[in-house]
């Protein structure tokens, strides 16, 4: 059978003879996406896994095989795997649709434009599934982390499931340079947008369809952010968030261009953070909100944290010139940035983060400590390497290069105080009932 929509609509469709083309399939008619082959019964499907691929000729064929026969073996429920051919310019259509041909339960969808979050975005909104999860191509992640990614979903436990390479329990193959990209951005979201999942990133995730489909409208990015603006949305608005530890192997032939995705990414969190600060975001009027306790703005802690960062500057430059009376540039710098750092700790734990009354002071103020070694690091480094170039520098030198330094130091301070020292902590969101158990 052989199904044609009106011309320009950029949309075919086929299936084998005797097999149903579901309702998800034929509301992609209106857009410009070309969906090939269809599951083959009228079973409700409960778990749609969606592979969003872009020329993968060379991994499509065998990845998709072997998550077919997983799924068959392992998955107690009805399943679909959907195949997202975001715009591919190489064979990988080809093969997508030969193995929606010979294997059922196998869905395969063409769009005209790239970009992995815009496949997720269209094919999740269309399908007729329960449950939504999509996993990359290379299929880095171990398969026996699928059920635990869906089943709280199913139970009604948890509203999103992310799988998480940064957890203890994880156990991770990747290079050093991977590791601290996806550490640096994880912490940048904690920083910035006070996010309290640990792995953005991880390509295999999960969502409800009813909160897919409260959610999917506002999630604006239709590349690599789409998953970070997602959970952003879901936790803003009180769902909950399900983290499950993977075995994780890095796959080396990785076509992520690491400077484009980090601006991209960058881009992505200045937009969002402004989107909710000025309500042009509106995750308050979602029908599944919970009040969740949007955290302090972050403008008005940075302006706190300015000002006790310039009185403990203008100490700092005090004690230095002090203390440079009388001892060596590497003594002064190590006291006066000591003495300024307990002072600065206690400011910020009360001025710019709020904390009030005894308890865990002298834990801040240890871990205030270890905040300052690090800018001590900084600032002993750029001292070290100017009297290196400069045997004798004058004084004004000295406090510029050390100015500087302290300006870098005091950044990764703020990042530091806001995601480690004093991060924001909230109580647990009350338990919710599944609203399919009413129905």
């Amino acid at each position: 059978m052989t199904a044609t929509a009106e011309p320009g609509t950029g949309y075919t469709e086929t299936a084998r003879p005797g097999a149903a083309v579901p309702a998800a399939a034929s509301a992609l008619s209106h857009t410009t996406a070309t969906a090939a082959v269809a599951q083959p019964d009228r079973e409700h499907v409960v778990v749609d896994v969606v592979v969003p691929v872009y020329n993968e000729e060379t991994d499509l064929g065998p990845s998709v095989r072997r998550l077919h026969a997983y799924l068959e073996l392992h998955l107690p429920v009805t399943y679909r795997i959907t195949i997202a051919d975001n715009a591919s310019t190489d064979g990988t259509w080809a093969i997508a649709s030969e193995l929606a041909e010979t294997l059922p339960h196998v869905v395969a969808v063409h769009l005209d434009q790239k970009g992995r979050g815009r496949a997720l975005h269209q094919v999740w909104s269309a399908s007729d599934a329960d449950v939504l999860a999509y996993m990359d191509v290379d299929l880095s992640t171990d398969l026996a982390a699928l059920l635990p990614l869906v089943a709280p979903l199913l139970t009604g436990h948890s509203d999103l499931a992310i799988g998480s390479r940064l957890s203890r329990q994880s156990r991770v193959v990747r290079g050093a340079k991977r590791e601290f990209i996806s550490r640096s951005y994880n912490l940048l979201l904690r920083t910035t947008l006070a996010t309290r999942f640990s792995d953005a990133q991880c390509g295999f995730k999960a969502i409800r369809a009813d909160r897919a489909k409260e959610l999917l409208p506002l999630v604006e990015d239709t590349g690599w952010f789409f998953d970070t603006e997602l959970l952003v949305l879901a936790e803003r608005s009180g769902l909950r968030i399900h983290e499950v530890p993977v075995d994780w192997v890095d796959d080396p032939d990785s076509r992520v261009d690491i400077v484009s995705t980090a601006v991209a990414d960058i881009r992505g969190i200045v937009r969002l953070a402004r989107g909710m600060a000025s309500g042009q975001i509106p995750v308050a009027s979602l029908p599944s909100y919970q009040g969740a306790d949007v955290p302090p703005r972050l403008g008005r802690q940075l302006v706190r944290f300015a000002l006790v960062g310039v009185l403990s500057t203008l100490a700092y430059l005090v004690l230095y010139l002090g203390l440079r009376q009388v001892m060596d540039a590497q003594w002064a710098n190590a006291l006066s940035l000591l003495i300024t750092a307990i002072g600065n700790t206690a400011l910020n734990r009360r001025v710019t983060f709020g904390v009030r009354g005894a308890a865990d002071r002298f834990r801040h103020q240890l871990q205030g400590l270890v905040v300052f070694a690090l800018g001590l690091a900084m600032t002993s480094t750029s001292l070290a390497l100017l009297h290196a170039v400069s045997p004798t520098p004058s004084r004004a030198v000295e406090v510029g290069v050390l100015v500087v330094a302290n300006i870098g130091a005091t950044l990764v301070r703020f990042l530091l105080f806001r995601s480690w020292v004093f991060p924001r902590r909230t109580a647990p969101l009350p338990a919710q009932a599944d609203p399919r158990s009413s129905s």
